[in-house]
């Protein structure tokens, strides 16, 4: 692709195209286009999605790492 989409964007776009078929509204000649179209946003959702996902994921181990190098608090009962 050669522009940069958001997520929002991208999903936003998808949103619109779906609308548009649902509808009932569009000929055959542009059915294929907004089809492909739709593909290639859900792959750029996909993409998007995945990455975030990721860098979650490494988030989370480095939380982990980190409060397993702390001294853990004992309550103490009295």
């Amino acid at each position: 692709m050669d522009t940069e989409y958001t997520y929002e964007g991208a999903f936003q776009e998808l949103q619109s195209i779906v609308a548009d078929i649902e509808s009932g509204q569009i000929n055959v000649d542009d059915l294929t286009a907004k089809i492909q179209r739709a593909a290639s946003l859900i792959a750029v959702c996909r993409a998007k999605l995945t990455s975030s996902e990721a860098e979650v994921e490494k988030l989370l181990i480095k939380l982990h790492q980190a409060d397993e190098g702390e001294p853990k608090q004992v309550d103490e009962e009295e």
